[in-house]
């Protein structure tokens, strides 16, 4: 008796598929691993692109082992070549390298590992290499992850500027000691990464991510200096500049010399061509802002200088005139000319009266002419009947008719004794 199982406990066959396992039918590891084998042996050879990370190239030796690794993301496989294979290229691959590898996948049981068995490999050229960032600008364009409106603006006075830059690099101290040099006050937040390299993308990722993730840095610079197009291609690198893209804070990409434009460039937020360019964008020259502040300090004063001078001519310009200079002349021109108007006035009515008196004594004489008073004056008198009218003629009256006789100094009452024709 054997663990619970005795000689005559029948043993049963072992699952033939993975999903008929059981706790109490398990498979053995090496029933495993052979169909795991079996599983990779059916795959067929496969073109596989990388970036060699490791290479033990161990002369004399009728195999070699290297490891690739994915361009863009943390994976890695490891591959056998035989030193025949490498005979065949003008140089044996070197770390950092980009390459093809045409491999059949094979997993080895002992080990339980799978690996990659090469018969060619093919290094990817530079031309290659740059029809292939092009066609990526293009993708990445198309996107809009390049476009204007995307670009934030750099703040005039950071308190503190992330670096992304290599360790203990030129660019490090090109970008550090050229901004102190503008504005001393000016801190930083470094992040020295690998800024070559397979581990590159990830590393300025990371610290790009970090320093975006820092509410107290108000840019971030990433700067290099300069390199081949292979040594610059972890700034050309799709997951690096997607990470650039989706940072809120301000970037500013510091990449090789001017000749170098890798696609960081283009979706940074501001490219500078050099370290020190980068520098004198982020911050501003105090000895310049000193000047342009004592400039303007003069302009407003020699403005101001120059209104007040305006003004003061304009006020001296209308103390001037006389009618300033002397406010009561312009009253007394009024008053000579109320005075002359009144002396006018009396004069026309003088002579308006004189004229009117002179008409109304011609005309009382005039009246007093053809007046009946001046008649009777002279002796006449007007005789009148009772009923008042007046006796022009003898036959108007009769012998006995009482009449009325008006003289100028009264009236007398009369009877007529006789009428004589």
């Amino acid at each position: 008796m054997l663990g619970g199982v005795t000689d005559e406990t029948p043993v049963l066959p072992l699952p033939e598929r993975a999903l008929d396992t059981t706790a109490q039918r398990p498979w053995p590891v090496r029933v495993l691993a052979e169909k795991i084998r079996g599983y990779v042996d059916r795959m067929p050879p496969v073109w596989v692109e990388g970036q060699v990370v490791q290479f033990n190239n161990r002369p004399g030796s009728g195999m070699q082992w290297l490891t690739l690794r994915d361009t863009d993301l943390d994976m890695s496989l490891p591959v056998t070549v035989y030193s025949r294979v490498l005979s065949f290229l003008p140089n044996p691959p070197a770390e950092g390298d980009h390459v093809v590898v045409h491999a059949k996948p094979t997993f080895w049981t002992k080990r339980g590992t799978l690996q990659l068995q090469a018969n060619q490999i093919r290094a990817v050229g530079v031309g290659e290499l740059l029809a292939r960032i092009d066609q990526l600008r293009r993708v990445l364009a198309a996107e809009g992850l390049f476009d204007a409106e995307r670009k934030r603006p750099l703040p005039f006075l950071p308190a503190v500027v992330g670096l992304v830059c290599g360790r203990e690099s030129k660019a490090e101290h090109d970008v550090v000691v050229n901004a102190r040099a503008r504005w001393p006050q000016v801190r930083f937040e470094i992040r020295e990464v690998a800024v070559q390299g397979v581990d590159a993308v990830r590393a300025v990722s990371e610290a790009v991510a970090e320093l975006d993730a820092r509410p107290d840095v108000d840019v971030i610079v990433v700067a290099r200096g300069g390199g081949s197009v292979e040594d610059l291609l972890p700034f050309s690198n799709e997951a690096l500049v997607r990470a650039v893209a989706a940072c809120t804070t301000p970037l500013v990409s510091a990449i090789g010399h001017e000749t170098d434009t890798p696609l960081l460039d283009l979706v940074a937020d501001h490219r500078a061509s050099t370290p020190t360019d980068a520098a004198k964008r982020i911050v501003p020259d105090v000895a310049e802002e000193r000047l342009r502040v004592e400039q303007a300090h003069r302009r407003m004063r020699g403005a101001v200088r120059a209104l007040l001078d305006r003004e003061q001519h304009g006020l001296d310009a209308m103390r001037s005139r006389p009618v300033l200079a002397r406010p009561a002349s312009m009253v007394d021109a009024r008053e000579r000319e109320v005075v002359h108007a009144v002396r006018t006035a009396r004069h026309c009515l003088d002579a308006a009266l004189l004229r009117a008196s002179g008409e109304v004594g011609r005309l009382e004489a005039q009246v007093r002419a053809l007046s009946p008073a001046s008649t009777l004056e002279r002796g006449y008198a007007v005789v009148q009947r009772v009923d008042g009218h007046v006796v022009r003629s003898p036959d108007d009256v009769a012998t006995g008719d009482p009449v009325h006789v008006r003289l100028a100094q009264g009236t007398l009452d009369a009877q007529v004794t006789a009428t004589i024709p």
